[in-house]
């Protein structure tokens, strides 16, 4: 046996070879039994699906020319099954162009025409097999990404969120006296504490949306409130740094959205607070406007805008200002998680993210939202 097809596995791949002809199926059966494969055979697309429903094979080796069902079909119907793992098909036909054109548009990832040759038959199955192995690999990895958020869901969080209670009862004297130096070494702890469960809880929400495991729920949603709040929650810290924190919400503007309120006062408050912190002097303004869509004169958008003075982010930054664990240089930047997973969910809510800035003149962060349109 040739060595370069052994499978990632110890198991023998698993190839359904189906033909209506026993002439073609007891030649291929041959040549790839030979070579290791596991092989199963079928004389007609109806036989081939059960087959696969019943145990889904590595690669299916695909005749076109079949009585009752063809080959398209068959491989239409195997693409159209959303639960089935993925599994390459490779058609054999013995007609040119078009044919192989349909085949690849339906679904096939490769083909091969009659007469086969034995040696370019073997180079295509182990294409599609390499093919298959790399892409069961991907899925194992989110596999294992989706068991690594699980863990830290449970494992991390609980001693962080354990910690804060401690330092809690020490803040309240419910351990005894501390002294000032003691106080103080407490509530920088404290803080930290605090920051740490922040990012673990922010690469958490990161983790469900990737691996699609965020459950989000939709309900009208009044924008100029849920921000009217955010700016009440973060006042404290403007006024810390003597920044003006100013809404500017104009007059008779459609706020009202459908989506997650939760979700949605989590980017505002990462927008806004951002702002703030990325600001020693002047001002954040909040706007809120509407705008049709110009593709769909019954359809408006809700435009919010966060401008800051602050110093601005460099052209190259804001190429990746929205990639995860990609930081700014600015000696104050984050984990930068807060405004990959603001877009993320901005991008459920069939909406749009995006900034313009330029160094020395500050900041604007757009967020455009669908309105839900007034009943008549």
């Amino acid at each position: 046996m040739n060595p370069s097809v052994v499978s990632h596995s110890s198991k023998a791949d698993h190839i359904l070879v189906v033909d209506d002809s026993p002439d073609n199926l007891f030649l291929v059966q041959t040549i790839l039994e030979e070579e290791g494969y596991a092989i199963t055979l079928a004389e007609d697309g109806r036989t081939a699906l059960k087959q696969i429903e019943l145990s889904p094979p590595d690669l299916v080796l695909l005749d076109v020319m079949m009585p009752g069902m063809d080959g398209y079909e068959v491989t239409k119907r195997i693409r159209e099954n959303q639960q089935s793992p993925f599994m390459p098909i490779l058609l054999i036909t013995a007609f040119e162009g078009p044919s192989v054109v349909r085949g690849l548009d339906t679904g096939a990832d490769d083909f091969i025409r009659k007469p086969v040759e034995v040696d370019e038959l073997l180079a295509r199955v182990r294409s599609l097999l390499r093919l298959k192995h790399a892409i069961d690999e991907r899925e194992q990895i989110a596999r294992q990404r989706e068991e690594f958020v699980s863990w830290m869901a449970h494992d991390l969080r609980t001693p962080i969120v354990a910690a804060e209670r401690m330092l809690m009862l020490f803040q309240q004297g419910a351990l005894g006296e501390l002294s000032p130096g003691m106080e103080e070494a407490i509530v920088t702890m404290a803080r930290s504490n605090r920051n740490l469960l922040a990012m673990v809880n922010t690469l958490l929400e990161v983790y469900r949306y990737e691996a699609g495991r965020k459950t989000l729920c939709f309900s009208p949603v009044e924008i100029k409130t849920v921000i009217e709040e955010v700016i009440q929650e973060l006042s404290p810290l403007a006024e810390q740094k003597q920044l003006s924190l100013k809404p500017n919400f104009g007059e008779k503007v459609n706020t009202k959205v459908v989506g997650d309120r939760l979700e949605l006062h989590r980017v505002f408050t990462n927008l806004i607070g951002n702002a703030i912190k990325f600001t020693d002097t002047g001002s954040i303004e909040v706007r809120l406007s509407n705008s049709p869509d110009p593709n769909d004169p019954k359809t408006s958008w809700l435009l919010i805008e966060v401008e800051d003075t602050g110093p601005g982010i460099a052209l190259d930054d804001q190429k990746m200002v929205f990639e995860r664990f990609r930081q700014g240089s600015h000696k104050r930047s984050g984990s930068g998680l807060g405004l990959h997973l603001s877009r993320r969910i901005v991008e459920t809510h069939q909406g749009t993210l995006d900034l313009q800035s330029e160094l020395g003149k500050g900041s604007v962060f757009r967020v455009c939202l669908p309105t839900q349109q007034p009943k008549n």
